[in-house]
């Protein structure tokens, strides 16, 4: 049971990184590759804070803040300087490497021992069983620490998904989208195009590092190399949630990509428990991508050619 809430828990906070990464490939059609290194930089800033003894909420917020810088800086280079956007992506997150050794001064940053909203978490439950570690349910061995972790998660992910839904229906939020699928009218109407591709960006990332900043407390380490093909999970998600939703309603797609990245976490622990080696992780999330991306389309031409045939 403990594999199965950390998964869900883990699943949660890198639904936050599939938001962001809905935005820029989804809402703007941008191949954002900062989301590499913007991961890192939220977990390095929060790590940083916490240890010198922010509140972790604070370093979690600095973390979100410093996420908004660097998506903004590619959507900088991208519409100031006329360069790539896959190119001011990778510019950005080579960057960001230097950078977040920089700010953590190490390659690997540990937070054990430190007041983090994870350790906040486990207090919590602590207090809720009255000092007991865990509990039974049926033949399942719960943690407290577990339980009131992914209760924690959750409820952030649903105050940040709620926020990101309203947002998005505003005025400034409906531009954004707008952009995102016909820029030229969008520019018709007076709205600067450049403008709302360096905001979407910024928020882009900023939810990312956010996401960086609760994985690395949950995890009890902030690490150099811990954002390497995060870009490609936050994809996974967004495809995943897409099949499960089956809908283009903005809720019900921000609802989806949560959810795909919950069941990508679950299957990635499936796979673990199953026997696989970690050295192997990437490779088979790289393989599960493939089949999200090609799976619906084949099922599609599939159904298309049962109706022709019927």
């Amino acid at each position: 049971m403990t594999l199965l809430l950390g998964a869900w828990t883990i699943g949660l906070i890198l639904s936050l990184l599939a938001l962001g990464v809905f935005i820029s490939f989804r809402v703007f059609h941008f191949p954002d590759i900062t989301a590499d290194g913007s991961i890192t930089l939220g977990a390095a800033t929060a790590a940083v804070l916490i240890a010198g003894g922010v509140p972790p909420l604070l370093a979690t917020l600095a973390g979100f803040l410093a996420g908004l810088v660097a998506g903004a800086l590619t959507g900088v280079l991208h519409t100031k300087f006329g360069i790539n956007g896959l190119l001011a992506g990778i510019l950005v997150m080579t960057a960001l490497y230097s950078v977040n050794l920089r700010i953590m001064g190490r390659s690997n940053l540990p937070l054990v021992g430190a007041d983090t909203l994870m350790a906040e978490a486990e207090n919590l439950g602590a207090r809720a069983l009255g000092g007991a570690a865990s509990f039974h349910l049926g033949s399942w061995e719960i943690y407290g620490r577990d339980l009131f972790a992914l209760l924690l998660t959750f409820l952030l992910v649903a105050v940040v998904g709620a926020g990101l839904y309203a947002f998005l229906r505003t005025n400034l939020g409906t531009a954004m989208r707008a952009t995102g699928d016909n820029d030229q009218m969008i520019r018709a109407l007076g709205v600067n195009v450049g403008n709302m591709i360096i905001l979407g960006l910024a928020i882009s990332n900023g939810l990312i590092a956010m996401a960086g900043a609760l994985l690395a407390q949950y995890q009890g380490f902030a690490d150099v190399q811990m954002g390497i093909g995060m870009v490609v999970w936050g994809l996974a998600s967004v495809i995943i949630g897409e099949a499960l939703v089956g809908s283009t309603q903005l809720g019900l797609v921000i609802a989806g990509a949560a959810m795909g990245s919950v069941l990508f976490r679950l299957l990635v622990a499936i796979a673990l428990r199953a026997g696989l080696n970690p050295n192997d992780l990437k490779l088979i999330t790289a393989v599960f991508v493939f089949a999200a991306l090609v799976l619906p389309a084949l099922l599609a031409r599939l159904s298309r050619a049962e109706v022709r045939d019927a």
